[in-house]
């Protein structure tokens, strides 16, 4: 049961017919992963917050350093130095105090990911290299957990939702990572941060819909965003026979940590 506070502090979603009571009580019951508190981890930390999602995990092993703070919202000034899960945590703590947070302030690799990931109900990906992309996404895949990826360069971002034997995976979309040296990262190409603040706030209201049971998600569906354009582009994206992880054949079985490079 809510108590008064709570129904008083979630009503203006509480009220929503396609939301209601029950939804709400199930977002306090929930635990929601959220890997990287960057540019996209930020927005998507503190609507999951607001919302009242009762356990939130926070993954990020650096520190809060001061070219974030353009983007990365949930960190301040006076935060400099600080782990970004301390940072984090208290600003989830200072908007909500229902919410238990529970900081790994360790950088995701093959040896804990699947420690790191198995406590949570829905996992985001808001990461910003494709090493941890594939990780997250293969382990999700074995375990059965829904995800809501995320990414954004630039003033364009992508958005896509993966639930394990129900839709098309990760690599249905792109079967390999890109080769060294193809993709920039966000310091070399540079990153406009409200766009990183729509694609947060999209997946934190993918991860909603998901535990609530409403609404149709970006499952199936690859939604890419363009700021400068202001343009939205949805495209159909299928299961592909030819995987090579969700395939008629797979051939990978077990997930993959490989090491690339960013363009220099």
């Amino acid at each position: 049961m809510l108590n008064e506070e709570q129904v008083l502090r979630y009503s203006r979603q509480i009220i929503l017919k396609e939301f209601g009571y029950e939804s709400q009580q199930k977002l306090l019951k929930s635990k929601v992963l959220v890997v990287g508190a960057g540019g996209l981890g930020s927005p998507a930390l503190y609507y999951l917050a607001a919302a009242g999602v009762g356990t939130i995990g926070i993954v990020d092993f650096d520190t809060v350093g001061i070219s974030n703070l353009q983007r990365q919202i949930i960190h301040f000034t006076e935060d400099l130095g600080r782990k970004k899960t301390d940072s984090a945590e208290q600003k989830i703590k200072s908007l909500n105090a229902d919410v238990k947070v529970i900081k790994h302030s360790v950088r995701l690799d093959a040896q804990n990911a699947e420690e790191l990931i198995g406590d949570y109900d829905v996992v985001i990906d808001a990461v910003d290299n494709f090493r941890a992309r594939y990780l997250i996404s293969d382990l999700c895949y074995f375990m059965k957990k829904p995800l809501v990826e995320g990414a954004v360069l630039g003033f364009e971002g992508i958005l896509m939702t993966i639930v394990p034997g129900a839709t098309p995976c990760y690599r249905c979309l792109y079967p390999e990572p890109p080769r060294d040296g193809v993709v920039p990262s966000c310091g070399q190409a540079g990153i406009l941060g409200p766009v990183a603040g729509v694609i947060g706030s999209m997946q934190a209201l993918e991860a909603i819909k998901l535990i609530a049971g409403m609404g149709q998600t970006l499952s199936g569906r690859l939604m890419t965003f363009d700021g400068l354009e202001m343009k939205a582009r949805e495209i159909e994206w299928r299961k592909k026979a030819s995987c090579p992880l969700c395939g008629d054949n797979p051939v990978i079985h077990e997930p993959v940590e490989y090491d690339i490079k960013c363009k220099f």
